[in-house]
């Protein structure tokens, strides 16, 4: 996806955009690197939901998202989908909650990692649905689909992207998508939502820029990345990778939506009691 915004903000502005993995602490060691560039728009930063959820499960970090990203433009949302092993009995979203609140602490909730998306995704549900499952968290999310499909692990958060060749394949049965509505890419699935109202839980992306660049810089951005938002092409470029665009938004729209996610996840950080490793 920053490749993509980033060849098509080259195109349109004339400066050549590059992108630069920083991997590493669930993120923060890229995001930490763009705090700390000078806010002049020439460094920029893919946030997304991970950003969010680390605002409250780590402690103790050397910046605070909130105030020392400012918020450019966003991008795209990717639909997660709830998935259980074919043996699981349950075959709606409603099945499996009486199934998993018959068997209160046996039932096994697999995750990418402590304090991944799946994870939370999965504790949102357990917090909304007042059901009990034990976390069991994997290196990775294809280390977590292998033992899905194995039956090692019964149930799961995962990617659509990641998953919808062994959900064709009848390897994994999907029950429902997490995000508010459903998807294109499986639109016969319904959305949690709409057995648990109010549930959403998907991948997110934007722009953010260092917190002390000038808002005659994030509004240039903000225009050519909206450019791309009602882009024919780019949808379909962004579909192909199962994404969803977001409408174009302000910064100040795009800030409020990433403060509204930071304060939902804290809730579940906090309810769960996630501690990183």
């Amino acid at each position: 996806m920053a490749r993509l915004i980033g060849q098509w903000l080259s195109e349109r502005l004339g400066e050549q955009f590059v992108t630069e993995n920083r991997p590493g602490a669930g993120s923060n060691i890229g995001t930490e690197a763009v705090v700390r560039a000078p806010g002049d728009g020439y460094t920029l930063l893919l946030v997304g939901g991970q950003n969010a959820i680390n605002a409250t499960l780590y402690e103790k970090l050397n910046f605070n998202f909130i105030r020392d990203i400012a918020p450019v433009a966003s991008i795209a949302r990717v639909p997660g989908v709830m998935l259980v092993n074919p043996s699981v009995p349950a075959k709606t979203v409603p099945e499996f909650i009486s199934y998993a609140r018959a068997n209160p602490g046996k039932i096994d909730l697999a995750s990418a990692g402590i304090g991944t998306p799946a994870h939370v995704a999965g504790e949102l549900f357990k917090m909304m649905a007042g059901v009990n499952m034990i976390h069991v968290p994997y290196r990775g999310d294809a280390a977590a689909l292998t033992d899905l499909m194995g039956g090692q692990v019964p149930v799961y958060f995962g990617s659509i992207v990641t998953s919808i060749e062994n959900i064709r394949a009848g390897k994994l049965r999907p029950l429902a998508v997490t995000t508010a509505t459903r998807s294109d890419v499986l639109p016969e699935l319904p959305s949690i939502a709409e057995f648990l109202p109010g549930y959403e839980s998907s991948l997110w992306y934007g722009v953010g820029a260092p917190g002390s660049t000038p808002p005659e810089i994030i509004a240039k951005l903000n225009k050519a990345i909206n450019a791309a938002l009602i882009d024919p092409k780019m949808k379909a470029r962004f579909g192909e990778l199962g994404a969803i665009m977001f409408p174009p938004s302000s910064p100040t729209e795009f800030s409020k939506f990433v403060a509204d996610d930071t304060e939902k996840w804290a809730k579940v950080v906090k309810f769960a009691g996630i501690k990183p490793e």
